[in-house]
């Protein structure tokens, strides 16, 4: 699953054409929209426990194989079409030109005065930790199938680390910008820990 075509055709552009209303919060760190946040966390975390109970409760693999699909599945949609753009102000999505040309579209809410009301800490919070603690667990999930030799689970287990890896990429890209800003972000990074040591 690749997020850009061959000829990087990227562009940035201003959270969505019409502003939503902004009316005064009291608090920054209110949850301002509990059903997205709920939502958020629903599906990714069923995945996960129907993934390691599954066995215990079916003994078909077959069933447990499409809850977990469809449950990753779910969580994709929400993620990348609603909570993104409700919690974080972010949202990524492909579109196709007359040409034919693939592009890839990371949009960011511009940071303005408004945006201390419309974006909670708290939802900021949750939002970024499901989107980076689940992937992980399915990357472990994946080292963990592969070698106590459950290759049949594998291909669930690849299917998650895809999905949620792919909204995390995209949410990624949206926060930080384009490629290159990305790869000049590591290298700074990595430069400032080792001039640390």
């Amino acid at each position: 699953f690749s997020c850009q075509d061959s000829n990087d055709d990227t562009e940035d552009v201003s959270l969505f054409d019409a502003e939503e209303e902004t009316t005064d919060r009291p608090k920054k760190s209110k949850i301002r929209h509990p059903v997205a946040s709920f939502f958020h966390l629903f599906f990714r975390v069923s995945a996960i426990v129907v993934y390691l109970l599954c066995e215990l409760f079916s003994s078909s693999f077959i069933a447990c194989m499409v809850t977990i699909i469809l449950l990753l599945s779910c969580d994709f949609w929400a993620v990348k079409n609603v909570t993104g753009r409700l919690m974080v102000g972010l949202r990524w999505w492909n579109h196709i030109d007359e040409d034919g040309k693939s592009h890839w579209v990371f949009e960011s809410r511009k940071a303005s005065a408004q945006e201390s009301k419309t974006v909670s800490e708290a939802e900021s919070r949750i939002f970024w930790l499901g989107l980076i603690a689940c992937p992980v667990l399915w990357v472990i999930f994946a080292f963990s199938a592969l070698f106590s030799f459950r290759v049949k689970w594998l291909a669930v287990v690849i299917m998650g680390v895809v999905l949620q890896g792919a909204n995390l990429y995209g949410y990624i890209r949206c926060k930080v910008g384009s490629r290159k800003n990305l790869t000049s972000m590591a290298t700074s990074y990595l430069g400032k820990q080792l001039l640390r040591q």
